[in-house]
């Protein structure tokens, strides 16, 4: 049984960092795609991140406007894959979920959510001073 167990998040000011974990279990990181998705209030949730595999090396990618700002990685032996967030702005204020996807590889669609079948719990970030 896959399951994501998600940890992090709270209150930061601007332009501060935060660190969010996602500890997987039922599935190996080298066999799998994890996404990281945000919903703010009142909006859609949205793709932000995702990391995978591609010809036996990691794979990444980013929505523009994280892109430089957040870094996704993983720890294998932890099977945890993590979101360092830095420069955070009040509009990044969400739940941030990840989300896993039972295939190694990601393609351009993968800031669809109907992609992964498996969710964390979801954890709160805000922004402000």
């Amino acid at each position: 049984q896959v399951q994501l167990v998600q940890s992090g998040g709270g209150l930061v000011q601007p332009e501060g960092s935060l660190r969010l974990s996602c500890l997987v279990s039922g599935v190996t990181l080298d066999s799998s795609t994890i996404g990281w998705f945000r919903q703010a209030p009142g909006k859609r949730r949205e793709g932000i991140s995702v990391i995978g595999n591609f010809r036996d090396e990691i794979d990444r990618d980013y929505t523009d406007f994280v892109r430089g700002r957040f870094t996704v990685s993983r720890d294998s032996a932890k099977n945890t894959v993590y979101l360092q967030m830095n420069k955070l702005r009040p509009e990044d204020t969400a739940v941030y979920y990840c989300a896993a996807a039972l295939a190694p590889e990601f393609n351009s669609n993968w800031k669809s959510e109907n992609r992964f079948g498996y969710w964390g719990q979801g954890t709160q970030v805000t922004v402000s001073s």
